[in-house]
């Protein structure tokens, strides 16, 4: 797609958001599945079922603009959640394994932050004011997985971490 306009950009915007939330769909189960803490375990949870209501909401907004979600690959994306692997198969204490699982999905969360903060914006200079919505409540609702991550982070798991590290 040639991006000639705001409004292709705009699109193309959208569909890279599309394909990170199709990724981050495969991700977060193994994520989930290779965290100790229990709170940890329930926040990944939880923040699946927030990313299949993402993913809906992106293809509402393509459904209403007659475009096609997919045909584009977020290579941001998949190099974040490449590097998180890493994580996943390093030995590792488990606490200390728990506190890379954070650090992994909150860069995860802030690329998103980024792209629907962007794509609200244009949006609403669009007159796309129904999308502007949509967007807008994702955009919320990663800013919450993001704050959740770093309360868990910062009130328990980095502490049990640290004590968990062998001097």
């Amino acid at each position: 797609m040639k991006l000639e306009s705001l409004h292709k950009l705009w699109i193309h915007e959208l569909k890279d958001l599309h394909s990170a939330e199709t990724q981050i769909l495969e991700a977060l189960p193994k994520l989930a599945a290779a965290s100790s803490h229990d709170e940890l375990q329930t926040a990944l949870g939880e923040h699946l079922k927030e990313t299949r209501a993402h993913v809906a909401r992106l293809e509402k907004i393509f459904k209403g603009l007659d475009f096609e979600a997919t045909g584009q690959r977020c290579k941001g994306m998949e190099g974040l959640l490449e590097e998180g692997k890493g994580i996943l198969t390093a030995e590792a204490e488990p606490m200390v394994r728990d506190a890379g699982i954070i650090a992994a999905c909150q860069r995860v969360e802030h690329y998103e932050i980024a792209g629907y903060g962007t794509a609200a914006a244009y949006a609403e200079i669009l007159g796309e004011h129904e999308a502007a919505k949509l967007l807008q409540e994702t955009l919320d609702e990663e800013s919450a997985a993001d704050t959740r991550l770093t309360r868990l982070a910062r009130k328990r798991i980095n502490f049990e971490a640290m004590v968990a590290t062998p001097a």
